[in-house]
């Protein structure tokens, strides 16, 4: 019995220096995350789990009130640290240290977190809930560069280009059997003139 694993990347969020956990979604992401609720609402999603972060929780919202489910919250599904670099992803500098931590997964910025040490927080919350709802739908609200760690972990070919490839939002659908992945399939597509 397959369990399906719905990686939900979140929508678009204006940058706010020192709010990392609390900035909300700009009036496109808005909109995108009631797209999103248009692309799932039929697939039957049986629980609803997220990162602490207000854009993560906030794009995954429509789809759980839709289907009447409560949102459960993980802290080792929160966004990637970065450390000193505390700039909006796409800087050119941060872009370099992204890269080269797919390249080298024990690399980090000072007081950041490398991808190893992103993995090993956020990859036994998968397995745990691999296990517990095995042979259910499961939706995660999540972040462009853990959900590509995330993936990473399961298949080597999401990484670093595969990171750059990803629009906010993103939908990602990961058919599992037990723990194994089998198929990954992208859901969302971006309109065109989108700046998503």
């Amino acid at each position: 019995m397959d369990t399906s694993l719905y990686m939900i990347r979140h929508a678009v969020s204006p940058y706010l220096r020192g709010q990392e956990r609390n900035r909300g979604l700009s009036e496109q992401g808005a909109a995108d995350a009631r797209r999103v609720k248009a692309i799932l609402k039929h697939e039957d999603i049986a629980h609803f789990v997220s990162s602490p972060y207000a854009r993560a929780v906030a794009t995954m919202q429509p789809l759980a009130e839709e289907a009447g489910k409560e949102i459960t919250l993980y802290e080792g599904l929160r966004e990637r640290e970065f450390g000193d670099l505390d700039r909006e992803f796409g800087d050119e500098e941060l872009l370099a240290a992204v890269r080269r931590s797919f390249e080298d997964r024990h690399f980090k910025l000072d007081g950041g977190e490398s991808a190893q040490e992103a993995e090993a927080r956020a990859v036994p919350i998968i397995e745990q809930l691999l296990g517990k709802h095995a042979g259910s739908k499961i939706a995660i609200g999540t972040h462009g560069n853990l959900m590509a760690i995330i993936m990473h972990f399961y298949n080597k070919a999401y990484g670093f280009d595969f990171l750059l490839a990803t629009t906010k939002p993103d939908i990602y659908k990961m058919e599992f059997a037990g723990q194994k992945l089998v198929s990954v399939e992208r859901l969302w597509q971006p309109q065109l003139g989108s700046k998503s």
